[in-house]
């Protein structure tokens, strides 16, 4: 999928939280959403996103009639909805980035005519959350390795632990990495003025069409963002 369709998913994606659209319409959005992921190859995303939201949504509809009559099921409507609500944004940015190039995202800007003050800093953060990745997979290697919170369940058992030997870290570094990758772009030349060329060939098939227009439809239903 060219990445201006992929934009305009994302787009998509936002109006959806702004305008609070019904369940319903919510619902058949996102799974034409995920449909994404399996027909890309990225199955094992598809089916973590798919069993957060869904499974988000059964607590919804069976914790919302029940508000009210405790603390529990304030608690769980909240979270429920709370976190349902931002999932079809993160479910289409996760597709949108990782299945994009920084080369592909910037000959898509490019082609949109936005301005190179916007291009610097996106090409930039399409590369910033994969290095940042890499950073908590080495802290948490290097914590294992001195027996430091082992396991997956650790980090919750151990929140003070984590604070201090992950998050603290990766904080500090974030500004150091964010600002070599600006350093870098820089350096190859993608803020000089003049016409830029581009070794990637980018141009809209009926599918970049045919698929947003598809997910449209279902906000155009009742309980979309017209109705």
């Amino acid at each position: 999928m060219d990445p201006r369709a992929k934009l305009y998913l994302l787009l998509l994606a936002n109006l959806m939280l702004f305008f609070h659209v019904g369940t319903g319409a919510e619902a058949v959005a996102v799974s034409l959403f995920l449909l994404l992921f399996f027909l890309s190859g990225r199955i094992r995303s598809g089916i973590r996103l798919a069993v957060l939201y869904f499974g988000l949504l059964a607590i919804d509809l069976w914790a919302v009639p029940h508000a009210g009559e405790g603390i529990l099921m304030n608690f769980l409507s909240l979270i429920s909805v709370g976190v349902r609500m931002m999932l079809p944004c993160i479910i289409t940015g996760a597709y949108a980035f990782t299945t994009t190039t920084v080369g592909e995202l910037t000959c898509a800007l490019r082609r949109m005519h936005v301005p190179e003050s916007v291009i610097i800093p996106c090409a930039v953060v399409v590369r910033f959350f994969p290095t940042v990745k890499e950073d908590y997979r080495q802290i948490r290697a290097a914590m294992a390795l001195r027996g430091i919170a082992e396991g997956k369940a650790a980090l919750l058992r151990h929140p003070a632990e984590s604070l201090e030997y992950i998050l603290m870290p990766l904080l500090m570094n974030g500004n150091n990495v964010a600002q070599d990758l600006s350093v870098a772009a820089l350096t190859k030349g993608i803020g000089l003025p003049g016409t830029h060329t581009c070794m990637v060939e980018l141009k809209l098939t009926v599918w970049d069409f045919v698929y947003p227009a598809l997910c449209t439809l279902p906000l155009l239903w009742k309980g979309g963002i017209l109705f």
